[in-house]
């Protein structure tokens, strides 16, 4: 208990600290909320000094009120759940973009994240079981992919089976056309269909790391003595591999998953930038464009969500695998 509440604490704080950098940061960049919402207002009609106040108010960027003030009313509007309204899709609320956006791209990164780890992992324990097979031989070509730079790597996939072959769509989440979204088999088979190639590419760039790390573990991890031991014990080899080599050298990657899945939403933004995909990287994209501090707090704050609760689940899972790692009293 002790150590869970230390962990805890911790969290805590780089919490509240991440916060304190999400309010300052944006409120640093060039350019101004305010003007680019009072200019669309003013499209309609005459903004009135008092329409000022209430647009400055509604965003919690009143150049009237001191700094300090304004943090204040930041995080107790973080308190109550309020997000603020965005500037880029106004009159709609942070909240309801973020619900709306956040979906597809845990659907399409974190999936595919999943499925490079579990991929990776079961190859790499195979390669590094039976060293010199032509699956330790095929390590190189998986790591060449990731050595590729990301975007460069999508732009070929999509150009080679995007248009050239056209085996998959250029763009978009689902046909909007032709399928209504809802809970129906044709509206989760388009989206299947329109995120194969973007999930494709990640896989691909990613999955030889995974591979080259547990290969590289497994072979450290088969010379150590209670491998000998489980040898002369006559347990099956396949229980050997599983039991004892693989699940010590899978130690390591179990961290290095934690990060991955940690930005899941981050590294979302050149995904769905390349594939024009409608998740919260283009979400953010267009919030930095229009300066819309509310939006970008809203996801810079998903993202300090995901990567501490990652990184905490795995550190009380690791307490768990290893035991070694908790500190002791």
């Amino acid at each position: 208990m002790r150590y869970l509440l230390r962990k805890l604490g911790f969290y805590l704080v780089a919490l509240w600290a991440a916060l304190t950098v999400n309010f300052f940061v944006p409120r640093l960049m060039p350019g101004d909320p305010v003007e680019i919402l009072i200019s669309r207002l003013g499209q309609r009609g005459p903004v009135t000094p008092e329409m000022r106040a209430s647009v400055e108010a509604m965003l919690g960027t009143n150049t009237g009120e001191p700094l300090w003030n304004q943090y204040v009313d930041y995080l107790r509007n973080l308190a109550h759940g309020d997000l603020g309204t965005s500037v880029t899709f106004f009159p709609a609320g942070v909240g309801s973009i973020i619900e709306q956006t956040l979906p597809w791209t845990i659907g399409l990164i974190g999936l595919a994240t999943i499925i490079s780890f579990l991929a990776g992992v079961g190859l790499g324990t195979v390669a590094g079981w039976k060293r010199g097979s032509w699956l330790d031989n095929l390590i190189p070509v998986t790591t060449m992919f990731q050595s590729v730079p990301y975007f460069w790597l999508a732009l070929i996939l999509l150009f080679a089976f995007g248009s050239t072959w056209p085996l998959f769509p250029l763009n978009g989440g689902y046909d909007v056309y032709n399928v209504t979204p809802g809970w129906n088999g044709a509206f989760i088979g388009s989206v299947l269909y329109y995120g194969a190639l973007p999930a494709i590419t990640i896989v691909l760039s990613s999955v030889g790391g995974w591979m080259l790390g547990m290969r590289n573990m497994m072979v450290s991890t088969l010379s150590e003595d209670y491998m000998v031991t489980a040898e002369a014990k006559g347990l099956r080899p396949g229980r050997i591999m599983r039991r004892y080599a693989a699940r010590n050298a899978i130690l390591p990657s179990v961290s290095g998953f934690a990060i991955s899945l940690g930005f899941v939403v981050a590294g979302s933004i050149v995904t769905e930038a390349v594939f024009s995909y409608p998740g919260i990287g283009s979400a953010l994209l267009q919030a930095v464009g229009s300066n819309d501090y509310a939006l970008m707090q809203g996801i810079f704050l998903v993202i300090t969500l995901s990567v501490l609760g990652a990184n905490l689940l795995v550190d009380l899972l690791y307490s768990v695998i290893d035991p070694r790692t908790r500190a002791r009293d």
